[in-house]
């Protein structure tokens, strides 16, 4: 499609819904609207200009490693149509960070990405900082925000990373190189729905600490609970990443959470669960600023974008 610019200013001027009362500023970046494509979506950067012209306000790349990686063996990406729900175990595979730059830096001018950022299989968690320091000064000048990723089930040990101290080291310590830089970026640290609340509680006090920017509530569930699928193919599917409707009342929990716990102080973006107009009011209503599709987009479709934008445009915040 980008050979074909007409095709794009027609998928533009049906999906796009221009209006002021959408545009949402946070951390000195503008947002057209507050509707964006989540992460794991377009791993390499191989889209940017395709999923812009869809409506979405933002796109999030990767997540990407240092060094590129198959992922996990196929097949790792199940369909639950039954739940509308996916179950996932990729394992981070991607054509490494270095291919991502080299696309970012061809995308159309005024899109808004964020870079989401993870290690490699193959890095020990007490090496890991490398891994995303790596991944931060690649892409520092080619995205508008950074995502650090330690919440994905699919690489094992990485929710580890989750814990106090070693979370605590990893984005202290990125966030320190970010505020030198000439031009800082926004950090935000992606989370499961799967923490207790005292994790929580953790991790906003971990924010505040650390000085980042912000969270993205919620990744994937690791639970099976509450699906209507036969619980023996659901069990044949094997380990992964649940994602959905069924994740949708935990995701807007959490939001909820760490939006009182924090007075409102620590920006959210929410993701989980989000198959209509409501679902993304419900996550807005409950703390978000932003909200992001994944799963509610590859079973609703590239309209759904476009009927949340024009929900929000008579239903404002």
């Amino acid at each position: 499609m980008s050979s074909l610019p007409f095709l794009s200013g027609l998928l533009k001027s049906y999906y796009r819904v221009n209006a002021p009362v959408l545009k949402k500023t946070l951390w000195g970046i503008e947002f057209p609207n507050p509707v964006g494509l989540a992460a794991g979506f377009d791993k390499n950067a191989l889209r940017i200009n395709e999923f812009d012209a869809l409506g979405f306000g933002f796109i999030e790349i990767g997540t990407v490693t240092p060094k590129p990686q198959p992922g996990n063996d196929q097949p790792r990406l199940f369909r639950l149509p039954q739940d509308e729900a996916i179950i996932n175990r990729m394992g981070f595979n991607n054509e490494g960070v270095d291919a991502a730059v080299k696309r970012l830096k061809a995308r159309h001018p005024g899109i808004i990405v964020g870079g989401n950022i993870g290690k490699n299989k193959v890095t020990a968690n007490e090496d890991s900082l490398s891994d995303y320091m790596y991944c931060f000064q690649a892409l520092k000048e080619v995205v508008d925000y950074f995502v650090v990723n330690v919440s994905s089930p699919n690489t094992p040990g990485l929710r580890d990373l989750q814990e106090k101290e070693p979370l605590q080291h990893l984005l202290k310590s990125l966030n320190e190189v970010n505020n030198k830089q000439p031009q800082r970026k926004p950090i935000l640290l992606k989370i499961a729905p799967d923490l207790t609340n005292e994790q929580l509680d953790d991790i906003v006090e971990i924010v505040k600490t650390t000085g980042i920017d912000g969270v993205i509530a919620t990744n994937t569930t690791i639970s099976r609970a509450d699906l209507t699928t036969n619980a023996a193919a659901v069990q044949a599917m094997g380990a992964g990443g649940l994602s959905g409707k069924a994740v949708k009342e935990r995701a807007t929990e959490v939001i909820r959470y760490i939006h009182q716990k924090s007075a409102g102080t620590i920006p959210i973006i929410g993701v989980g669960g989000i198959h209509s107009p409501e679902d993304a009011y419900e996550k807005l209503k409950a703390g978000a600023s932003l909200v992001q599709l994944y799963t509610g987009f590859i079973y609703e479709g590239p309209g759904l974008t476009k009927r949340i934008n024009k929900y929000l445009v008579k239903h404002p915040l």
